[in-house]
């Protein structure tokens, strides 16, 4: 299964989400977003979509939000604490699986909750973690969406 997983913020490719993926079995394009300027990372996440046609998108914290930024082109959102807000993306997408905790340090949990309120094609998946989200449990709550996104 193709899955592009899209970095957050300071963050590099070959972390620790990616590297769960990979180790799942999954074939994951796993592109360098520059911190700035925002629409070059969108760009870069479009590109790859347009030319490698992943089956499932995967974005942790500002990669959640380029990924909202983007056209999917029919693959399945996993959004990981996404930054929809901070980065001013719309919350008007098709469907999504977020995955978010309630101690997040940096993106409000509420901010996952305003995402799926009135949306049941969004469904919000609380784990117990930190911002980072590389507890055990829950890569294993993310490769298990990916697996089921279809």
């Amino acid at each position: 299964m193709k899955v592009l997983f899209l970095h957050g913020l300071g963050s590099k490719p070959g972390g620790t989400k990616a590297q769960a993926l990979l180790n799942a079995g999954c074939e994951v394009f796993n592109p360098a977003l520059p911190d700035e300027p925002f629409d070059i990372a969108v760009k870069v996440a479009q590109d790859l979509i347009n030319t490698e046609k992943p089956q499932v998108i995967v974005g942790s914290s500002r990669g959640g939000a380029v990924a909202m930024a983007i056209n999917s082109r029919g693959a399945s959102l996993i959004l990981i604490a996404p930054a929809w807000k901070k980065y001013k993306v719309s919350k008007i997408i098709k469907s999504a699986i977020v995955l978010h905790s309630r101690a997040d340090e940096i993106i409000p949990f509420e901010d996952s909750e305003e995402l799926a309120k009135g949306n049941s094609d969004i469904r919000l998946i609380v784990c117990n973690d930190n911002h980072r989200m590389k507890k055990k449990e829950t890569l294993q709550k993310i490769i298990e969406c990916v697996n089921n996104s279809f």
